[in-house]
């Protein structure tokens, strides 16, 4: 299994524009997102219709669920760094992320919780650790790594663009009618995520050999029986605690105790971690948590995908893009992924051309740039209330419009971000910064929940029409807000920038 066949001196020192590794991982990855965010799709629009919740309660449940996704990526890089390995650790996210899906396939109603929680660990264990070894194909100060992750990030994106429409439309009942008799739609869509995600495991098991050292254990001195002992207690561990996530997940207030402790805690090993560390590295650490903390903002807003949106595109959207009949939910999953594969090579390419050039912006004000995208697709999203007809339906034109401004945002700031967490980790710390960009990401799905179930509230018991105007007016708070962030991180880049030192 461990067999290695080139070194990482010969895997970092590739020719051409990608390491032949990094289209591996692309393909492992693409199956993993697919079933991820066909999940994430399915969510609000499941609890709502079959699990009768209203509408603020689907909001904060989905919150909660996204939350403990990605504050469980946190653990798993942690596990991975110290424990198991990249490798290992994947395999073993993979396969509890097979279990949960076909869990939901069997009796999505019956033990919605019970396979979501499956899902939540196993993606815990998966998710950190590839983008970290995608980091590991490149030196330290390789320019091309920017253009790797880019790369790498249309494969999530082809990913969540394939998963995040078919499962909902399936589930809708919008696509392959003929094939999925009307009781059996959410089994269906819940068993696409098992199956996909089966795939993604055997791509990685079958490459792996050409990873050389990357990934394996980083207890490869220890005697062997006390690593094995110390992987199997990780496993056990990660099984024990399924029943204590299906409480939480279930019980969203004990999911505000679980935020309320984590992050803190998470600072407080950071800081305990940094003693170590020289002036300099700490610096760079401190230039990482200001884009950690900014980011939390984004995902807030970028997040509503998932929650108030996928309401927003059930109740208020019509079926049509360029005249195309489409599924609104599943427009509302995939749109911003479909953008992201059109125009993320552009973009790496734009940054590349400007870097030859030396007028590359840095990156916080990438980040900056970032916001200031989201604010104007946030406005578009207000805007379509002057669109509706008397039903309260609008366009799902101008809502894609919506999206297609709001993915220029992510790609200012997602693929950089990853990015960046590698450079400005000392090599000990990377999967556990990793995991605190992945945190940031908890707590950005957390607040989008609360946003969300805050927009929900206020348009309970009102008309079509009347939850149109509330929607609207809730995405014109999120434009000021995100505007407002952009501003203060382009106004601030330059001191952060010194404490990014020769970080770019």
């Amino acid at each position: 299994m461990n067999t290695i066949n080139s070194t990482l001196e010969e895997i970092q020192n590739f020719k051409g524009k990608y390491p032949k590794q990094l289209w591996y991982l692309f393909f492992s990855e693409i199956w993993e997102r697919f079933s991820f965010y066909g999940m994430r799709g399915m969510l609000v629009i499941f609890m709502v219709n079959q699990l009768a919740m209203d509408d603020r309660v689907a909001n904060l449940q989905y919150g909660a669920t996204q939350a403990f996704v990605y504050a469980f990526t946190f653990i798993g890089g942690l596990f991975a760094d110290k424990i198991l390995g990249y490798r290992k650790s994947l395999f073993w996210g993979g396969l509890l992320m097979i279990v949960g899906s076909m869990i939901l396939a069997f009796d999505p109603k019956q033990f919605f919780f019970f396979g979501i929680s499956f899902t939540i660990i196993g993606t815990g264990f998966f998710k950190p650790n590839i983008s970290t070894m995608v980091g590991k194909l490149y030196k330290e100060d390789d320019h091309r790594r920017d253009a790797g992750f880019s790369l790498f990030y249309a494969g999530v994106n082809l990913g969540a663009l394939i998963g995040g429409y078919l499962c909902i439309a399936v589930a809708n009942g919008s696509m392959l009618t003929s094939f999925v008799p009307e009781h059996l739609r959410w089994n269906v869509a819940f068993g696409f995520a098992a199956f996909v995600m089966l795939i993604s495991l055997l791509t990685f098991t079958q490459t792996q050999k050409t990873l050389g050292e990357i990934g394996l254990s980083p207890l490869a001195d220890l005697e062997r029986s006390k690593r094995r002992t110390l992987e199997i207690v990780t496993y056990i561990g990660s099984l024990l605690i399924i029943p204590i996530i299906m409480t939480m997940v279930s019980n969203t207030e004990y999911t505000d105790i679980f935020m309320f402790i984590i992050g803190p805690c998470s600072l407080l090993y950071l800081f305990y971690e940094m003693r170590n560390f020289s002036i300099v590295e700490n610096k760079k650490l401190l230039a990482a948590l200001v884009f950690i903390i900014f980011s939390i903002f984004f995902w807030a807003f970028f997040e509503q995908s998932g929650g108030s949106l996928s309401l927003f595109a059930a109740h208020n959207l019509n079926n049509t893009v360029l005249g195309i009949p489409l599924d609104p939910n599943g427009v509302n999953n995939s749109a911003n992924s479909f953008f992201v594969i059109v125009f993320a090579a552009l973009v790496g390419l734009v940054w590349l051309w400007m870097h030859k050039r030396k007028i590359e912006p840095n990156t916080v004000v990438k980040f900056g740039l970032g916001f200031l995208f989201l604010a104007g697709g946030f406005y578009v999203f207000y805007y379509t209330k002057f669109f509706a007809d008397a039903s309260g339906k609008t366009s799902l034109d101008l809502f894609t419009f919506g999206w297609f401004i709001i993915t220029f945002g992510e790609l200012c700031l997602s693929p950089i971000g990853m990015s960046v967490m590698t450079k400005l980790s000392p090599h000990k710390t990377q999967a556990v910064m990793m995991g605190m960009w992945f945190l940031a990401s908890a707590y950005g799905q957390y607040f989008a929940g609360l946003l969300g179930a805050n927009i929900a509230e206020a348009s309970e018991n009102a008309t079509n029409m009347e939850k149109l105007t509330v929607y609207a007016d809730g995405y014109k708070d999120l434009a000021i807000y995100a505007l407002i962030a952009g501003l203060i991180l382009i106004a601030i880049s330059p001191l952060v920038k010194k404490l990014m030192q020769e970080v770019k």
